[in-house]
């Protein structure tokens, strides 16, 4: 076996040119081999069965990793969380009490009511950063186990985090600049509607205006999707070729080409089925903290004393039931949906790239024999991987 090495972008096609050697779109009349297959997909180009078999057999060899890793991000999250929120309050605690509870008669002084303000909006953009870094660590974690489950090898906890620890910056950085870009036309619509709804707040044609915001933001939204299956790809291309955010967006674009109404509709059913089984996920829990709070419910409503420690236990247990479905429902959606994005690009790339070759020179299992051909030209090459693990920088 071969050093471990990362799916960096290849120098050129695949053996023989575009379509030709192993993994190249099948040509008609040509002899196909049977597609070997390392790991949870044969190395050939797939179809939407084997993507949304090979999500499910990612998922299923690897839950322990997908499962373990997303907890523990979930985990500090909110204890990074609880730290700022606790942080912020107590550094304006003194000045609750007097916007609060101000003297009858008097409204809150200035003095106490803008640090109230300025922590209220300082804990706003932390826990938003906060955010935005542990929904990118679960989002990076995904390709890379799809990378070791792809060439059937063993993954581990402590590689697997530190993989998506370690391109979580980059991948929220690409995240954030292709919702942008495809939510530019959304902003421009806004941009233009705003200033006019204010201009013509006292006319009569302002009503009018508040009409058509729906039409306007409805004939954009056709370009914004458009824009964002086109850069869906980019997590998958920042964690597999160890690529920067706009690298990534241009590789996810480069790769889509061709191709956008099929990796549309796959994105679009992969969608749909992790809503649904999230929400499947989902509903016992908050049935089962419905359930809970009926007793304190009846009770009031029929005069019956409730004891404080009563409701205490009893919202208590309502909400841990829901945020713990919460989490496996979001858990879920995550896994499903990322693995998906990142097996249409494996598939893109074994169609237009040879990629398939690649993967097997790694896991050390050759091709199989194909048909006579005329001489192939050699593999390119691929983008040594730095030897703290799967991911590259």
């Amino acid at each position: 076996m071969t050093q471990n090495t990362g799916w960096g972008p290849a120098g050129g096609q695949g053996p023989g040119g575009p379509g030709a050697g192993w993994g190249g779109a099948p040509r008609w009349g040509a002899w196909q081999p049977q597609a070997p297959q390392p790991g949870v997909i044969p190395l050939r180009p797939l179809n939407l069965a084997e993507i949304l078999s090979g999500t499910f057999a990612t998922m299923r060899r690897h839950w322990k990793q997908l499962v373990g890793v997303m907890l523990a991000v979930q985990a500090v999250t909110l204890l990074v969380m609880a730290l700022a929120a606790a942080i912020a309050v107590a550094s304006v605690f003194s000045h609750f009490e007097p916007v609060f509870d101000p003297p009858f008669g008097e409204d809150p002084a200035s003095e106490h009511v803008v640090p109230l303000l300025v922590a209220g909006g300082v804990l706003f953009v932390v826990l938003a950063v906060i955010g935005v870094l542990a929904t990118a660590v679960m989002t990076s974690l995904c390709p890379a186990v799809l990378r070791e489950a792809v060439m059937g090898r063993p993954t581990t906890f402590r590689a697997m985090w530190r993989a998506a620890v370690r391109r979580a910056p980059a991948v929220a950085g690409a995240t954030l600049l292709g919702i942008l870009i495809a939510g530019a036309p959304m902003i421009a619509v806004l941009a233009v509607w705003l200033p006019l709804l204010i201009a013509t707040a006292s006319e009569h044609n302002a009503p009018l205006l508040v009409g058509l915001l729906p039409v306007f933001l409805l004939a954009a939204a056709p370009l914004a999707v458009w824009l964002g299956i086109r850069f869906s790809l980019a997590p998958a291309a920042v964690v597999m070729e160890g690529a920067r955010p706009v690298t990534a967006l241009r590789r996810s674009a480069a790769l889509v080409r061709g191709n956008w109404w099929r990796i549309f509709g796959v994105t679009l059913l992969a969608g749909m089925i992790a809503m649904m089984a999230s929400f499947t996920i989902e509903l016992p829990f908050q049935t089962i903290g419905m359930f809970g709070m009926l007793p304190v419910t009846a009770g009031v409503e029929n005069g019956s004393d409730v004891t404080p420690a009563a409701v205490i236990a009893a919202v208590g247990f309502a909400v841990v039931a829901m945020a713990v479905g919460g989490v496996a429902s979001q858990t879920f959606q995550i896994a499903f949906t990322q693995l998906t994005a990142g097996l249409l690009y494996v598939d893109q790339r074994i169609r237009r790239e040879g990629l398939a070759d690649a993967i097997l020179a790694e896991v050390g299992t050759p091709a199989p024999a194909t048909a006579p051909t005329a001489p192939a030209a050699p593999t390119a090459p691929l983008r040594p991987e730095s030897p703290e693990g799967p991911g590259g920088n």
